[in-house]
């Protein structure tokens, strides 16, 4: 977004703290039917809180929409503002000297009528509140299936040292792309530990599954953690296999097989950054680290909530290699 809510540098700010405690209140009334009703939920002291939380998270990136909308404002009637932000190219044409960032590209859309104000903040809200837990909670899980399983921790290790030695400091997005192995570790993780681990969709017409009749308008639930360990798909499902990924051992699976980041036309948008993300962090930290764990499968008790969580943490130690 070009700008930042300093969350390290004040853990205690209001934004902050907004994120964790709605976070906690839409669990809880995901757990009591009672509340599903906004009529009920709202008049109680928790729907009360959700509301003022809910206002401190649009208020702070309405905030940021409005900053970045008076600045092109600004830009548009400052001639030498609109230089500076270009270049003369070989040719006498002018380019844009620095990239966009992902909520400039989203006023560009909205100053061409192709996405709401609302659409805005939406998207905006998508990138800084699920932007965050998604991918640390993806990141966290790949780490201790690296240190659980040292021979698949030992070819990334190899592949990322040949990445480093044949590449400056800098990288760019298409660099990321020959960590190949790597982002099929990150996936094949995502597959036993989906960050989201349930999502749900309204039918938009009358359904037909498995010989149940869904009608239109119908609610319905799609455990992703289940369908990533569907034994009719994935063979030993339990069994953590990055090989499953490899573009010849992918062929022929069904697309709908393996959806981390959901499907269709509500898929997640940020899901190309986030495997981004999560290669360019593991990969830094496989370079400098041998990771190791002596927690077993067994002993992680996973639980569903929003994301899916260890419930009593994961252990891991680093050393320096």
């Amino acid at each position: 977004m070009d700008s930042s809510p300093n969350a390290q540098g004040d853990t205690s700010s209001p934004y902050v703290e907004a994120v964790g405690r709605i976070t906690e209140l839409i669990q809880k009334r995901q757990r009591s039917p009672w509340l599903w009703p906004d009529i009920v939920y709202f008049l109680t002291p928790s729907g009360r809180e959700h509301n003022h939380c809910l206002n401190i998270l649009h208020g702070f990136t309405n905030e940021i929409i409005d900053e970045r909308i008076a600045d092109r404002a600004a830009k548009k009637n400052d001639p030498q503002s609109e230089e500076n932000d270009t270049e003369q190219g070989e040719e006498g044409e002018f380019k844009r000297k620095r990239r966009l960032a992902f909520l400039d590209l989203l006023l560009e859309a909205y100053d061409k009528g192709e996405i709401s104000r609302e659409g805005i903040r939406e998207e905006v809200d998508t990138f800084m509140f699920e932007g965050h837990d998604t991918t640390a909670a993806g990141l966290t899980w790949a780490l201790y299936l690296l240190a659980r399983h040292p021979h698949i921790q030992q070819q990334v290790h190899e592949e990322v040292d040949k990445f480093f030695e044949q590449r400056p400091e800098t990288l760019t997005g298409e660099d990321l792309k020959d960590l190949r192995y790597l982002e099929c570790v990150v996936k094949e993780a995502q597959r036993m530990f989906p960050s989201v681990p349930f999502i749900a969709r309204r039918t938009t017409e009358d359904c037909h599954l498995d010989g149940y009749l869904a009608p239109k308008g119908t609610a319905i639930g799609v455990c992703t953690i289940g369908l990533h360990r569907n034994p009719k798909v994935w063979e030993a499902p339990l069994e953590f296999n990055p090989d499953r990924f490899l573009p010849e051992n992918s062929q022929g699976r069904h697309p709908y097989a393996f959806v981390p980041f959901s499907a269709g036309p509500r898929n997640c948008i940020g899901q190309r950054f986030a495997l981004q993300e999560e290669k360019l962090v593991l990969a830094h930290v496989l370079r400098n680290f041998t990771l190791d764990s002596t927690q077993t499968f067994d002993e992680l008790q996973t639980c569903g909530e929003i994301i899916t969580r260890p419930k009593n943490g994961i252990f891991v130690s680093l050393a320096k290699r």
